[in-house]
Parts: structure tokens; C-alpha cells; sequence
């Protein structure tokens, strides 16, 4: 549909990303789930910045459904909020420095907390909410360069933090750059995540929705609806 996805699993992902950081170089993350596929047939430079990603993974059941039914079978879906638990568990045992981006002040501060008791020697190299103006925004980026992090989680909503991390990820210099979404609500217990027979079903988004109804409606039945035109016009066309 437009977009590149690497067929990782979970553990080869992790190994993906230590490569990552022990080259030193500047890497970009992103999960593809419905809303990002359709968002990007709408934003030619959203889909350019997905697929010159370094790493792109899935994340949502239906797009991996969507994969078997196009005969390009993915391994399984890898979740955002997943592959962060992963990593700042890793991140305690092989000391890496993490930052944080995103959320409201006490949001993304109840993170660093939460993950400082959670996994004991683990280092935040800083931390900071997710609302800037327009002329703070070079300030941000060179905060972030300042604190010299290994991997950098980004909390704003999509395609924001996909053109930021895309726009600023080699000037910042981290070795891994991933978008979390609202993976630091939940991590704080604001958002309670579904229980995994619904995320193995496919229903976590229905989840979501009944926790937040007037936010989420509109994106996931009317916005992601445009799913099933795309998936229609690449069954036709194969």
C-alpha cells in the first residue's frame, strides 16, 4: 500500500537495534499500523519519510492480516509500546542512555520515575514534555543533541513526530530514534492497555476507543475506514 515494512520479529528487531547503537549513528524508527497507512497515501512526504526509516515495523493485527491476504506473509506484529518495554529494560543491562520527548510535563517526569525504580541503573539523559512553540524549536533539538543519548522516545502524535524525527534525527545524533505515540500514558497507568487476548485478536484499538470514545472516534471510524479502500485496490491489482 505504499509502504515498506521490515519482516522482524520481536528478538531480531532488539538484535536490529543494538547494531544500531553500536555504530553510533544516527537511526530513525517507525511502527506502520491503519492509521499510519492511510495517513500516508494522504502525505507523499509522511510515506518518503516511513520508508527511508532505517527500521519499520508493524504494529496493528490488521495489517498483518492484511499482509497474509497479499501473499507477503509478516512474521508477527511488533507493538510500539512492546518494543519500548524491551528497550529500556535492555537499555538498564547494557547501559544506554535514554531521553524522553513528549506527553504533558507530569506524564513524561511519572515516566522517568516509574522506569528508574522499575529497572534500577538505568540512565535518563533528560527528558522534556511534548509542547514547544514554532521558535523553540531549535532550542529542543539541541537540548536533546546536548544530552548525548543512545536512544531517544518520542511521545507526540503522528505525522508530527515522524516529520520532527525526520527533519532533525541526523542533526540530533542519536543512534536510535523511535516514535511511542502514547506509550508514556500507559506507562504511567493513564491509559490502561487491553488485555492480550484482545491485543492477540486484534481488538486493542477497540480498547483504546472505549477509554477515550470523543477523542478516538473520529480517527479509528472515520478516518481509518480509508483501510479497506486501499487494501481493495491492492487485492484488485495483484
Amino acid at each position: 500500500m505504499g509502504c515498506q515494512i521490515d519482516n522482524l520479529s520481536m528478538e531480531e528487531t532488539l538484535v536490529k537495534v543494538e547494531g544500531f547503537i553500536k555504530s553510533g549513528l544516527p537511526h530513525q524508527h517507525v511502527v506502520v499500523n491503519v492509521d499510519k497507512l492511510v495517513k500516508a497515501n494522504h502525505d507523499p512526504e509522511l510515506r518518503r519519510i516511513i520508508n527511508e526509516c532505517a527500521l519499520i515495523n508493524v504494529d496493528g493485527m490488521p495489517v498483518v492480516w492484511a499482509s497474509r491476504l497479499l501473499g507477503k506473509r509478516l512474521k508477527e506484529r511488533v507493538a510500539g509500546v512492546d518494543l519500548f518495554e524491551a528497550l529500556m529494560q535492555r537499555s538498564a543491562s547494557k547501559g544506554w542512555r535514554v531521553y524522553l520527548l513528549g506527553a504533558r510535563e507530569e506524564v513524561v517526569s511519572g515516566v522517568k520515575q516509574v522506569y528508574e525504580k522499575k529497572y534500577p541503573g538505568l540512565t535518563i539523559a533528560g527528558y522534556r514534555n511534548g509542547y514547544w512553540k514554532p521558535e523553540e524549536e531549535a532550542g529542543v533539538v539541541e537540548q536533546i543533541k546536548e544530552a548525548k543519548a543512545d536512544l531517544l522516545f518520542v511521545a507526540i502524535s503522528s505525522p508530527k513526530k515522524e516529520h520532527f524525527l525526520g527533519q532533525y534525527q541526523a542533526q540530533m545524533k542519536i543512534p536510535f530514534a523511535m516514535g511511542v505515540g502514547g506509550t508514556f500514558d500507559v506507562a504511567v497507568g493513564r491509559v490502561k492497555r487491553a488485555p492480550v487476548w484482545m491485543q492477540k485478536s486484534g481488538l486493542e484499538w477497540f480498547y483504546r476507543f472505549l477509554q477515550e470514545p470523543r477523542r478516538m472516534f473520529r480517527r479509528y471510524f472515520i478516518e481509518d475506514m480509508g483501510f479497506f479502500w486501499l487494501l481493495l485496490k491492492e487485492v484488485r491489482r495483484r
